[in-house]
Order: C-alpha cells, then sequence, then structure tokens
C-alpha cells in the first residue's frame, strides 16, 4: 500500500547567504526537486512542507524601506506573500524533475491556513529566526530603530526575532489530503502556513511566523503520513555541538530526546524545534522521524542515514 511522506525544508535551504539572487534559489529548489523526484519515484506519496524565514525577513526589510511610498503589510501577509512566492519556487522545480523522469507533471502547491492560539505565550518570548544575519551592533542598532526583538542564531550571527505560536489546526488538511489521495505532489503549509486565529465564525490573521518544522508534524499526523523526513544543514543530529566532545546520534528514544533538550543540548532557535516536531509526530502514532541533510534524503527513506527518533 503506498505510504505519505512528510518532507520539511527550512528556508534556509533555499536561500544562500543573505538570500542572494532568485536564480540561485532556483538552482537549490532544483535540488530539493531531484529529491522529492526520488521518493515519488520510490513509490511514496510525496507532502513538501517548506520555511519562509529568510524571504519573510527580507520582505519586511523591503516594504520597510520604502514605506514613505507603499504602506507596510502586515507579517501575516507577508507570510502569505512568500508561501505562493516558495510555492511557486518548489511547485516549478519539482514538475520538471518529474517530467524529466518520464513522469506526469502532477505537483500542487496549496495556500495554507494554519490556525494558532492568541493566548499562546511565544507572543510574549520572540523566538523564531527571520531575514538575513547581521552582526551584533547592527542587529542592536536595527532593534532600536524598528522595534524589533534580535537574537543571535546559532554561532552564524544576530538576526530579527518573531512570535512562533504553536499550530493546532490546518484550515485546508482537507483538500491537502484529497490531492495526496489521487496521486499529486503536494507542496503546503509554507512558511509553516499563514497564522491565523479563530475569533467567532471568522479566521483573522495574526503577526508571528510559525515554525515549519511543527507545522509539518501536524499536517502529517492530519493526513496519515508514515515518516516525517526534517531536513537540515547536518547529516544527524550532534550531542555537544561544537565542542571536542561533539557526537553524532543514530537514533534516540522520546525518553532520551526530552532529557537531552532538557539539558539544553538542543537550543529552541535551531535544532530544538526539529527534535520537539519529530517527538510530537511520533508520540501522535505518526510513523517515523528522521532529522538529516538534503543530501541524504534517499537514504533516510530507505533507513540508513540520519537520525531517527523512536518510541
Amino acid at each position: 500500500m503506498t505510504s505519505t511522506v512528510v518532507l520539511a525544508i527550512g528556508g534556509n535551504a533555499l536561500a544562500p547567504a543573505g538570500l542572494g539572487e532568485f536564480s540561485d534559489q532556483e538552482e537549490r529548489a532544483r535540488g530539493v526537486a531531484r529529491a522529492a523526484a526520488a521518493i515519488v519515484e520510490a513509490g511514496e506519496r510525496l507532502l513538501v512542507v517548506h520555511g519562509n524565514g529568510p524571504q519573510v525577513g527580507a520582505l519586511a526589510m523591503a516594504q520597510e524601506a520604502v514605506a514613505r511610498e507603499v504602506p507596510p503589510q502586515p507579517l501575516f501577509v507577508l507570510g502569505a506573500m512568500t508561501q505562493g512566492q516558495l510555492g511557486y519556487l518548489l511547485a516549478q522545480a519539482i514538475g520538471d524533475a518529474l517530467a524529466a523522469a518520464g513522469r506526469p507533471r502532477t505537483v500542487a502547491a496549496v495556500m495554507t491556513q494554519v490556525v494558532v492560539s492568541p493566548d499562546d505565550p511565544a507572543f510574549g518570548t520572540p523566538t523564531k529566526p527571520i531575514g538575513p544575519f547581521f552582526s551584533q551592533g547592527r542587529a542592536t542598532r536595527l532593534a532600536d530603530a524598528r522595534g524589533w526583538s534580535v537574537a543571535e542564531d546559532s554561532g552564524r550571527g544576530w538576526r530579527r526575532v518573531v512570535a512562533s505560536p504553536e499550530p493546532i489546526e490546518v484550515v485546508e488538511a482537507q483538500e491537502i489530503a484529497g490531492l495526496l489521495e489521487a496521486g499529486e505532489v503536494v507542496v503546503a503549509c509554507g512558511g509553516g502556513g499563514v497564522p491565523v486565529a479563530r475569533v467567532g465564525q471568522e479566521l483573522v490573521g495574526v503577526d508571528a511566523v510559525i515554525d515549519k518544522d511543527f507545522a509539518a508534524a501536524l499536517i502529517g499526523r492530519l493526513v496519515g503520513a508514515s515518516s516525517l523526513l526534517l531536513i537540515t544543514g547536518v547529516e544527524q543530529v550532534l550531542l555537544d555541538f561544537g565542542t571536542p566532545d561533539e557526537r553524532a546520534v543514530d537514533s534516540m528514544t522520546i525518553a532520551e530526546a526530552r532529557g537531552h533538550l532538557a539539558d539544553g543540548q538542543f537550543p529552541a532557535g535551531s535544532m530544538g524545534p526539529k527534535v520537539q516536531a519529530a517527538m510530537q509526530f511520533v508520540e501522535a502514532g505518526g510513523g517515523t522521524a528522521v532529522i538529516t541533510s538534503l543530501e541524504r534524503i534517499s537514504e533516510a527513506v530507505a533507513g540508513t542515514a540520519g537520525t531517527r527518533i523512536v518510541p
């Protein structure tokens, strides 16, 4: 029986340092598309979820630069704009890869809204990095001038950080499931989804950026996925990262992962959300969760690469 794989790709995987030219992003999307086509060739259904941190942050900066001429849009609208941008980019690249393999060009990008709670404590503690990297001095000056929150990001520089509430509902989950059943490769929950809150019978946009790993774990459970692949810059999860005792991990139980999180092994702005999302997926009976690099996706699907989170 055909099973469903959820592939979660970070916005950084599609954006060279400083975002770069669009042609650079196209080239990176082609790398994702080759991996996606390999999963389809293996007989799996495929749902691709992507981040948008660099893109939404860059778009926010561009809007602020022309604010006197063009009124800036809310952050959730920028999320929708980059969801369309990256959905197009990935759908185009995956379609090309499928066609090159002699398969039908069956790929669809779904505009996706994801419900969050307006009372989520994340709104009081911004943690989600967006936009380009800065020196500490420039980040501090921008924070003072623009009212940002900023934080150091995994030793790579300083970035703007925004609220990242927990996703609790995917509004278009039924439509996504129907497309998967019909044999489409689906790109959905882009940028973690456009964050919205329920107010009576209405959906109202919320200024935040949802973490794409948590969104991927949620939509994976909702569509009955058998595997969740969380893509990062390293082939395996590393303990004691950046120290002489650094070591890779082939597998972690839920209990081990929870202990490492409590010990501060996995920071909130980098590996932490991936490990937590993997735990959520597995604990809910979602199947297998693997954290690995883009280059090792095929081996991860076969069970021979990455770090597996197990019950």
